[in-house]
């Protein structure tokens, strides 16, 4: 399970960061299933399975910090007992699990206070956060006009889309990436999701940096969703990944380099909130 998971998440299937802290978080629990000599044995494995899981998306913050939150947890447990430490296992998965799926719903309660009925939004990629904040907002009653990014190369603003072309109260579009200038003057707000932010820099899917620095041009606010996990102050270096060319071109790059980022680097300058579980912050 553990090597499935690491393929997954490496491939970006499961491509929601709170989506990718659950299934590694859960997929430690693979692990309590076997037997182990000893409890430094047990440990060991552990810690070898959580190191597996966070190199194989060193930029999701929420996948960094919880599978160290695990495994620290874990280790200071000191546990006599192969059993106890497994025990101790489950205890902090479900603890972590719990406090993630929580924090998004908190998150997107709070989001929904900004989408007022008749708002037209604009949103790139897919969050579940922002969609749920989009659901709650629809079954209180409100309508809603939502346009969404392919988000290429990778198209997951078509999952999105598809997603909410099912929600009564939504009238969803798809544009392309580039089209986003020409609808921005009609867009009420802007509204994404987040991997981290960092300082004073939000990291997300790539193509949310020219996003915001056009909205911000024509005055269009951009507010940022996601869990108080993900804003962080210190202790983490955002690594980008540099995903498959096949991604962009199917037909071999002769005589030319093919770049394909995930991630890109947007200013804290361009944003006008970024609305947690715990708080709004304004820049």
């Amino acid at each position: 399970m553990i090597d499935e998971t690491v393929e997954e998440i490496a491939d970006m299937q499961t491509h929601s960061s709170s989506v990718v802290a659950v299934k590694a978080a859960e997929a430690l629990l693979a692990l309590t299933e076997r037997e182990y000599p000893t409890v430094e044995e047990y440990v060991r494995t552990l810690e070898r399975n959580s190191h597996a899981l966070r190199r194989a998306n060193p930029s999701h913050a929420s996948l960094q910090t919880t599978q160290r939150e695990i495994l620290s947890t874990v280790e200071d447990a000191d546990a006599d007992s192969v059993e106890s430490a497994k025990e101790t296992t489950h205890d902090a998965v479900e603890s972590v699990v719990d406090r993630v799926e929580s924090a998004k719903e908190r998150a997107a309660e709070r989001a929904v206070e900004y989408l007022e009925d008749g708002t037209t939004l604009l949103t790139h990629d897919y969050s579940s956060t922002v969609l749920e904040a989009i659901e709650r907002t629809v079954d209180a009653g409100a309508e809603l006009e939502v346009y969404c990014t392919e988000a290429r190369p990778r198209y997951l603003g078509r999952k999105m889309v598809r997603t909410l072309a099912e929600l009564d109260g939504v009238d969803a579009h798809l544009i392309v990436d580039g089209a986003a200038g020409h609808f921005l003057p009609e867009i009420d707000q802007v509204v994404v999701g987040m991997d981290c932010i960092v300082e004073d820099t939000l990291y997300n899917r790539i193509g949310t940096y020219p996003l915001a620095a056009t909205a911000s041009d024509v005055g269009v606010p951009v507010r940022v969703v996601g869990a108080e996990a993900k804003v962080v102050t210190g202790g983490f270096a955002f690594e980008n990944e540099h995903r498959s060319v096949s991604e962009v071109i199917r037909e071999p790059a002769d005589g030319f380099a093919v770049e394909n980022p995930a991630y890109d680097a947007t200013p804290t300058r361009l944003l006008d909130a970024a609305i947690t579980d715990e708080r709004v912050h304004e820049f």
